[in-house]
């Protein structure tokens, strides 16, 4: 699945019923004072159902297709940066429930301003995998976004990319479209002032914004609990006069429905909305980093029995929708999706001298030498 549809949900005749005795949610401590604060979920990290899910099987199905795909390129993108194939490389797993069920929420035309940690909600938003790829070996033209992909290239300055979700969700708003625009996050970049430039100009003009908060756990190595003395990162929404919401960030239904409610509400010209999805990355902050240096092993393991993944996976056995084959199906589709999409990045032709130079200049001018023009200025 390689582009967005509208729609899930929509076959009623087959939706997930929910089991006849379900867990509470479990508590997802990620801020200074939160277990007071609501957590929005429907899936138990068992796979039992909480109540009636609004997708059916099939859409189920597909979802965990998608996270699956985002898994591999994890994977595969994390061999080939200690290949030496790939720059510095930022990985996901654990989010893919998250960037997931966020794409899927949206229309095919709707704007996204996502980070370098994002490349499952950006892919699944219509980025071409083997840009994400090029851009990740360090080749600028893998921000060269195609015509009518309105995901705009990986934002490495923590935060500032609000401020253009917010611009654009603006402008369309003036043009009297009906597009919004998603804006994804870590909860670092809650502590820059890019983010709050962003939440108060979105609220003050009503602009048709998502604010999509991906809380982790960690900025780098900093917890999240020693930025912020909030009781959460969704309650900083009452302060700019809009709502906050907090879901489980590891239940791609959740997040989904929860993703698809803010849309409307953008779209529907009630503006903004601030949502919380609580998660947790389950490797290094980059393949620079080293996460044992900061946190305990024990918390690994709690958060591994929370994968997005393996909570479907478990759904799915529930309802007699997996097995062995079909998984090995999906991993090797997967495989050979990121394998196609690293040989087309990788086939790229080195950019010639003329290339880069009018990426800068209007009029590329020629290399300074000696016995050149000017030289004798330095006589």
């Amino acid at each position: 699945m390689s582009s967005r549809k509208s729609g899930l949900g929509r076959g009623l005749d087959a939706l997930i019923p929910g089991a006849a005795a379900t867990t509470p949610i479990e508590f997802l401590g990620q801020t200074p004072g939160d277990a007071g604060t609501d957590i929005f979920g429907l899936i138990n990290t068992d796979g039992s159902v909480r109540e009636q899910l609004p997708v059916t099987v099939e859409e189920m199905k597909a979802l965990y297709s998608d996270m699956v795909l985002a898994r591999t390129y994890d994977t595969k993108s994390i061999a080939m940066q200690r290949q030496g194939r790939l720059a510095t490389y930022a990985p996901f797993r654990g989010q893919e429930g998250a960037q997931i069920g966020a794409a899927v929420a949206l229309r095919s035309d709707d704007w996204v301003t996502a980070t370098y940690r994002d490349a499952a909600l950006n892919w699944r938003a219509g980025y071409p995998l083997d840009l994400l790829i090029l851009g990740r070996i360090g080749d600028e033209r893998g921000g060269d976004v195609p015509h009518g992909v309105n995901v705009l290239p990986p934002s490495i300055t923590v935060g500032g990319h609000m401020i253009h979700a917010v611009g654009l969700s603006w402008a369309e708003k003036l043009m009297g479209s009906e597009r919004i625009a998603l804006t994804s996050f870590g909860d670092g970049a809650t502590s820059e002032g890019d983010f709050h430039e962003a939440m108060n100009f979105a609220a003050v003009y009503q602009t048709p914004t998502v604010f999509f908060c991906q809380n982790n756990g960690y900025a780098i190595s900093y917890p999240t609990a020693e930025q912020t003395r909030s009781e959460s990162i969704a309650v900083k929404a009452v302060a700019y006069g809009m709502p906050g919401v907090r879901v489980d960030g590891n239940d791609v239904v959740a997040v989904l429905m929860t993703v698809r409610q803010a849309v409307e509400r953008a779209r529907g010209g009630e503006g903004p909305t601030l949502i919380e999805a609580v998660t947790y990355r389950m490797g290094p902050h980059t393949t620079a980093d080293d996460p044992t240096r900061y946190r305990e092993s024990d918390e690994d393991a709690t958060w591994e029995e929370r994968d997005p993944l393996l909570r479907v996976l478990r759904l799915l056995q529930r309802q007699g929708q997996w097995s062995e084959e079909w998984q090995a199906d999906l991993e090797a589709q997967a495989s050979d999706t990121i394998e196609a999409a690293v040989e087309a990045a990788e086939s790229v032709p080195e950019p010639t001298r003329d290339e880069m130079l009018g990426r800068m200049y209007h009029d590329p001018i020629e290399p300074w030498s000696p016995s050149g023009p000017g030289s004798h200025a330095l006589g």
